[in-house]
């Protein structure tokens, strides 16, 4: 999920944001892509794409206003809102079991799950993961990052704190397994190999855990070789090469860590980057950069930087479609807590030619 659920433009530019455009393809007349955005609502944050169901579905917190959350329904081609799932809760973080047509969204600022039924569009389930009253001395755990194992239809759930946990779910009902205790301040990536039975963790610490989820036992944890400061934010897998793709907040740089030892493959040099996202189909890594307002597409055979595509304001989170020729960003526009964004937020469609 992306990180931070964190002048004056042009005619032009605002003119761009606010509708669907389709860029034209001599701007990337050497990238082979194209792009189409459409206006979605206020608080778009993470996105998942499900084949079967012919949709994507985009988590949103709606405005400062709203007291609910809603779960849209895209047409992955068009981008049309086709249906909008209302929720309780405010919803940023996403997962999605295909085996089960399954959503899962992490509640942020309430502390809870909730399940989406995709087939019938229906809430099935919510649940508080940290029911302690939010205090001057005393804030719950807040849940960030989501990950599914389909094969077992377990949910783990990253809760951020001083003191985070991995908190494991039955997918079915949302029961709480189990609590892993002991990964860190602020564990904020997390990304799962369900084949090799691992999940990973990255923290506030610096530090790339592993952990066995046959056992919920914490198998390593290293400090991440990398002298500077950092904030690693999100994880994606290559799992056939053992390699995990990190961004950092802090420094410009895309990390590339060994999943088997923790040892740093790589530094490549981008913005400050938020969410990542491996794509096997066609071996490329995509990487968001939030404050630069841009999307890296990086070859993930020679780490070159392939293009860097201008995404204005603040590209946020991604999902690639089955084939792997569809990327889709959620953007968000230019907002603060004095004043809130009033044109809806976006979701890009990038096609792969």
């Amino acid at each position: 999920m992306s990180s931070r659920f964190t002048p004056a433009k042009s005619a032009m530019t605002s003119a761009l944001l606010l509708t669907s455009v389709l860029f034209s393809s001599s701007l990337f007349a050497d990238t082979h892509v194209s792009m189409e955005r459409k206006a979605v609502g206020k608080g778009v944050y993470e996105l998942a794409y499900s084949a079967d169901q012919k949709a994507l579905f985009v988590a949103s917190s709606q405005g400062r206003q709203e007291k609910n959350g809603v779960l849209y329904r895209l047409d992955p081609t068009s981008l049309a809102v086709s249906q909008s799932i209302m929720t309780n809760l405010k919803p940023f973080g996403v997962a999605f079991n295909n085996k089960t047509d399954t959503v899962f969204l992490g509640n942020t600022t309430s502390s809870a799950i909730t399940s989406v039924d995709a087939k019938t569009n229906k809430v099935l389930k919510e649940r508080v993961l940290d029911s302690r009253p939010r205090t001057e001395k005393e804030r719950p755990l807040a849940p960030r990052e989501l990950a599914v194992d389909e094969a077992t239809n377990t949910l783990y759930v990253a809760g951020l704190g001083k003191e985070s946990v991995i908190w494991v779910l039955d997918g079915a009902n949302l029961t709480l397994r189990h609590t892993i205790e002991g990964v860190g301040k602020m564990a904020t990536g997390l990304a799962i190999d369900a084949k090799a039975s691992r999940l990973y963790i990255t923290n506030g610490d610096n530090e790339f855990l592993t952990i066995d989820t046959k056992t919920d036992k914490i198998l390593s944890r290293v400090k991440i070789d990398n002298p500077g400061e950092h904030f690693y934010l999100n994880i994606s897998l290559d799992t056939a090469r053992h390699r995990a793709f990190v961004t950092d907040s802090k420094e410009a740089s895309l990390l590339v860590l060994d999943t088997e030892n923790g040892k740093v493959l790589q530094k490549i040099a981008v913005p400050a980057s938020l969410a990542v996202l491996f794509n096997p189909a066609r071996n490329e890594v995509y990487v968001t950069h939030r404050d630069a307002g841009k999307v890296s597409i990086i070859d993930a055979d020679s780490y070159k930087v392939l293009e860097t595509l201008d995404v204005p304001t603040h590209p946020q989170s991604l999902a690639v479609s089955a084939d792997g020729q569809t990327l889709y960003v959620s953007v968000k526009q230019q907002s603060t807590r004095q004043q809130e964004a009033t044109s809806p937020d976006e979701v890009v469609r990038i096609t792969f030619k």
